[in-house]
């Protein structure tokens, strides 16, 4: 079976095929870096490194780039508020972007341009689309891409110009000949952060800056472009504009966008203040935990946050560990001769076809459940070998390097959770008993470990503290 992705430009699955044989290049939108980031955020962090992973696990060479915008308002709003400059504000988010990004247990894109870094480029593409008659300077020396010289303007979003002139949501600005012009280059304010330009001092749209970046980079024509589906208009319509302007040929060959990470039916947003920053909740999830609650759904799908579907799927996904760590213990004292071949090939088998259909994550790991249940069954009837044990966490193994879900080496959870569970059943004898004090020595010498245990109304949870 083919890879196939859902390109949201045609709006149907389709067969991928790379502009360089054995070669992927995906270019993902990054964050604006003037707080920290949040689970809304790590959604598309975690489902473009799974995409790339995948990538290479199936043989390409990758090459997998994601911006920083850090010259921006939201930007110069906050550090006007701390008293920073403002690139000492966004150059302190990225440190805290790449902290929180080990959390996430991403293996991490291989360049990472900035905005500010990148201001020759982003000056010499907005030149060569003035020279190529798509942009014009207005008089305060900001410079406008011209949406009137453009003949399919909305292919992305199907949306037609007229409908969106007429919607009333457009603010009038004096400086543009057409309402839907949409800035290349901002003019400087007094007092802003600026650089100099042709036009004046100044600084770029929103825009221009990723398609400048991209060309830099990675040349005029890539792969894959991923962001959050958020950001389909006007962002993204609008660098299909810019670039193709310049170099008369698609941008991208895929668009790929992943759906939100909503909260009580809003889009988790830093301004309506609904958000969960990645930090808070890795202080009390693992990352694989984190990694497993994003990945055991269609990436394109949206999403709803809360704690309880969080710990929900951390109970899930332990059941996978205690799997794993049972099938390391067995294998260190087996019983059967069987080798689970047709179990392990059919799981092997079930994670391609479930990849290679549009990156189906969810379906992936349901394939490793169904080995998990079938190796349960032949260790609890003492049939699986050493060898199916050992080759059935290998096969493990490999699908983990795609999905980042299983305890690593030396930190496996699944070997110590059956004790864990054993000691809180023991605990809750001791309390049945009254034997209080037992019982919190249970709890407290957990608690020293680095596990907690917690008393809900569905009985008690545990987890890595």
């Amino acid at each position: 079976m083919a890879l196939t992705i859902h390109n949201n430009l045609t709006g149907k699955k389709e067969k991928f095929v790379p502009l360089e044989e054995g070669r992927v290049s995906i270019y993902v939108c990054g964050v604006t870096v003037y707080d920290d980031i949040h689970m809304g955020h790590a959604r598309s962090m975690v489902v473009f490194d799974t995409i790339a992973r995948y990538f290479r696990h199936i043989g390409y060479e990758v090459n997998h780039v994601t911006n920083f915008t850090d010259v921006d308002d939201k930007i110069i709003d906050r550090a006007a508020q701390t008293g920073e400059a403002p690139l000492e504000l966004s150059a302190r988010y990225i440190e805290e972007y790449f902290k929180d990004s080990e959390s996430l247990g991403l293996v991490g894109a291989d360049a990472y341009p900035k905005a500010s870094e990148s201001m020759g480029d982003i000056i010499s593409m907005v030149s060569d689309i003035i020279d190529a008659g798509f942009g014009y300077a207005a008089e305060d020396g900001s410079v406008y891409f011209s949406v009137d010289r453009v003949e399919d303007y909305g292919r992305l979003t199907n949306q037609r110009l007229e409908d969106l002139e007429s919607s009333g949501r457009i603010a009038q600005d004096p400086h543009k000949r057409n309402p839907m012009d949409f800035a290349l280059w901002k003019a400087a304010k007094p007092g802003e952060i600026s650089w100099d330009s042709p036009w004046g001092k100044g600084r770029p749209g929103w825009h221009i800056e990723c398609s400048a970046m991209i060309r830099a980079v990675m040349g005029d024509r890539i792969d894959i472009h991923g962001g959050g589906n958020d950001l389909i208009f006007p962002h993204h319509e609008n660098e299909i504009l810019q670039t193709e302007a310049v170099t008369g040929e698609p941008l991208a060959n895929y668009w790929v966008h992943n759906g939100m990470l909503q909260v009580k039916g809003e889009k988790m947003s830093k301004s309506v203040g609904n958000f969960f920053r990645v930090r808070d909740v890795a202080a009390r999830y693992r990352k694989e935990e984190i990694r497993f609650y994003f990945l055991n759904a269609h990436y394109s799908s949206p999403m709803v946050y809360s704690e309880e579907a969080m710990e929900e799927s951390s109970a899930g996904l332990r059941r996978l560990w205690n799997n794993h760590g049972d099938l390391v213990a067995y294998a260190r004292k087996p019983s059967g001769d069987y080798d689970a071949a047709e179990e392990i090939a059919a799981m092997r088998a079930a994670f391609r076809k479930q990849m290679d259909d549009d990156f189906n994550t969810r379906g992936a790991i349901e394939a490793l459940f169904n080995l998990a249940r079938a190796t349960n069954r032949l260790m609890s009837e003492g049939r699986l070998s050493q060898k199916g044990a050992l080759d059935a966490l290998g096969a493990m193994a490999e699908c983990n390097e795609v999905l980042g879900i299983l305890p690593e080496a030396g930190g496996d959870e699944g070997d110590i959770g059956p004790l864990v569970d054993l000691l809180i059943e023991i605990r809750g004898e001791l309390r049945g008993m009254k034997a209080y004090a037992l019982a919190d020595r249970i709890r407290d010498g957990l608690a020293d470990l680095g596990i907690v245990l917690e008393d809900t109304s569905d009985g008690v949870k545990w987890k890595k503290g």
